[in-house]
C-alpha cells in the first residue's frame, strides 16, 4: 500500500511541476506576444528624473541614459524630447544630465518614473510636424485599419510600419524626411493597435499574421494612384514587410525594403523579451514552445513564419550590435547572404527600434541614397 501511496505521490507531483513549468512557459512568452503598443519592452530600463532645469533633465546614470542622439522621454502621462548627454553639466556618481528639448504634454517633475522610447513626436503628422495629411481607413480582413496617409507628387508610396512596444507615431521620425522628398506615405496601425481590430487571440504574432493588414494596405495604396510601393517596418513591422513583399499578391509592386532592427528569429526575441522578464534561463524553452503552440508559429529562423527570408527587391537594413530584442547577428548573415540585394548600415549604441535615433542625418542619408533609384 505504501508502494502505490508513493508512486501516486510521484505521479501527482511531476504532474503538478509539469503544469507549473506549461504556466511559466505561457507567462514568460507574454514578455512577446501580450507587448502592449506603445509601452516599453521589458529590455528597456525604467529612470528616474532627479530634476530638470533651463533646457536640461537630470536622470537616473544607466547605460541606456548615456546613449548618444535625441530619444522621446515618456512617463505615465508625459512625453518629452531629450538630446545627448552634456559634458560640461555637474553630473554625479548616480545621474546623469541630457539636453531637454522640449516637453510635448505633462510635465517632468522629481521623482518621476520614465523611459526612453524612439519616437520623438507624438499626435499625427498635422499636429506634430504641421504637414496637410488624411485620416483613412484601410479596409482589413478582420475590419478597418487606421492610418494617416501623407500625400506626395511621386507615383512610388512608402508604406510604414511600426513595431514592438512603439505605435504608428513612431514613422513620425521619417515622415518629415520622405515628404520633403515627395513620397506620399502611409503609416498604418494594424491589428491590436488602439483603433483597429483585435486578433482574434489577443497575441502578438510577431509578423507572422499582421503581415496580410500591410497587405490590405498595399491593397489601398494601388486603388489610389500608387505605382509601386516601398516597405518601410521597424521590429516586428519589418518581418511584416519581408512577408508582404514575399507572399503578396502585389509583390510584383514591391520596389525596395527598408527594414530596421529587423526580427528574423522570432524564436531569439521571445527568449530574449522573457529573459528580460527575469524568466530563468531553464525555463526559456518552455516560453518559445508556449509561443509556438499558442500563435501556430513555426520553428527556426527566418521571418515571423519561420521560413527562411526570401529577397527578390533591393533592400536597405539598418541594424546594430546593441539591439538587445533581435539578434544584430542574423542581419549579418542575411547581408552576407545576399550581398547583390541587401545592404547593411551598422547603428552602434542603438536600442532596438531606434537606429535613427543615434545618428538622423546619417540614417537619413543612407536612405536617400537607397530610395533615389526607386523613386
Amino acid at each position: 500500500m505504501r508502494t502505490v501511496t508513493a508512486t501516486a505521490a510521484a505521479v501527482t507531483a511531476a504532474l503538478a511541476a509539469g503544469a507549473a513549468g506549461v504556466a511559466a512557459g505561457r507567462f514568460a512568452s507574454d514578455a512577446a506576444l501580450k507587448a502592449p503598443p506603445g509601452r516599453p519592452l521589458p529590455t528597456e530600463p525604467r529612470l528616474t528624473v532627479h530634476g530638470t532645469a533651463a533646457g536640461q533633465v537630470t536622470l537616473t546614470r544607466d547605460l541606456a541614459a548615456l546613449r548618444p542622439g535625441a530619444y522621446g522621454l515618456s512617463g505615465n502621462g508625459s512625453h518629452a524630447v531629450v538630446g545627448p548627454v552634456l559634458p560640461d553639466a555637474a553630473h554625479s556618481a548616480d545621474t546623469v544630465v541630457r539636453r531637454l528639448e522640449r516637453v510635448a504634454h505633462g510635465s517632468l517633475d522629481a521623482g518621476d518614473a520614465v523611459w526612453l522610447t524612439p519616437n520623438l513626436h507624438v499626435g499625427d503628422p498635422g499636429t506634430a510636424l504641421g504637414l496637410d495629411h488624411a485620416d483613412v481607413d484601410v479596409p482589413g480582413e478582420l475590419g478597418n485599419l487606421p492610418a494617416w496617409f501623407v500625400p506626395g507628387a511621386r507615383s512610388t508610396w512608402v508604406i510604414a510600419v511600426h513595431g514592438l512596444g512603439t505605435t504608428r507615431e513612431h514613422a513620425l521620425n521619417l515622415i518629415g524626411f520622405l515628404h520633403g522628398a515627395r513620397l506620399p506615405v502611409l503609416a498604418l496601425a494594424y491589428r491590436g493597435d488602439l483603433g483597429a481590430p483585435r486578433s482574434p487571440d489577443g497575441l502578438n504574432h510577431l509578423g507572422a499574421t499582421e503581415w496580410r493588414d500591410l497587405d490590405a494596405a498595399m491593397r489601398y495604396a494601388v486603388r489610389y494612384g500608387a505605382r509601386s510601393v516601398v516597405l518601410l517596418g521597424w521590429s516586428t513591422g519589418a518581418a511584416m514587410a519581408l512577408r508582404a513583399a514575399a507572399d503578396s499578391g502585389l509583390r510584383d509592386l514591391v520596389s525596395g525594403l527598408v527594414l530596421d532592427s529587423p526580427v528574423l528569429d522570432w524564436r531569439a526575441t521571445v527568449r530574449a523579451l522573457a529573459a528580460a522578464r527575469h524568466t530563468p534561463a531553464a525555463l526559456l524553452p518552455l516560453a518559445v514552445r508556449a509561443a509556438e503552440g499558442r500563435t501556430g508559429m513555426a520553428g527556426g529562423p527566418g521571418g515571423a513564419d519561420g521560413r527562411p527570408v526570401r529577397l527578390r527587391v533591393p533592400t536597405l537594413v539598418f541594424h546594430g550590435p546593441d539591439d538587445a530584442v533581435a539578434p544584430w547577428a542574423d542581419s549579418r548573415r542575411l547581408a552576407d547572404r545576399r550581398p547583390d540585394l541587401v545592404a547593411l548600415h551598422t547603428v552602434p549604441h542603438a536600442p532596438h527600434g531606434a537606429m535613427w535615433n543615434p545618428d538622423p542625418r546619417a540614417y537619413e542619408e543612407a536612405l536617400r541614397r537607397f530610395l533615389t533609384p526607386l523613386m
